[in-house]
């Protein structure tokens, strides 16, 4: 076994961060939840959530980041496999989609129920 490296580690993040700027260069809706998490961030510091509501916005972000990340491995490797139109690469892509989606759909969820109480709150004292 090859010693531990910890310049090689580091080094190790750049596949990491290429393969940002590649979801980020292809996939446009990795963009829209980019905005989503930025608008999720500032309401949270904006109506000072408590802990546990921050560590359920940081994992709701982070499970659709990855979710979208992994979508677009698959779409990849699929256009790899089949450059073509296929109707199985079709509904593995689907299946993908539908995972960001639900990913995305119960984060939404999330943020209903941390955000809206504190901003009916909000309207509730006059305080828009």
């Amino acid at each position: 076994m090859p010693r531990f490296s910890l310049k090689e580690r580091l080094f190790s993040f750049k596949h990491a961060f290429n393969g940002y700027k590649v979801v980020f260069r292809s996939e446009h809706n990795a963009w829209i939840h980019i905005a989503m998490s930025f608008a999720a961030i500032a309401l949270s510091f904006y109506l000072e959530v408590s802990n546990s509501e921050w560590i359920a916005v940081v994992l709701c972000i982070g499970i659709v980041i990855s979710a979208e990340i992994f979508n677009t491995a698959i779409e990849h490797i699929a256009n790899f496999i089949q450059p073509n139109q296929d109707i199985k690469i079709k509904h593995i892509k689907d299946l993908g989609a539908a995972g960001v989606f639900t990913t995305a759909l119960a984060s939404f969820i999330v943020g209903l129920i941390i955000f809206l109480p504190k901003i009916m709150l909000l309207i509730q004292n006059g305080n828009h």
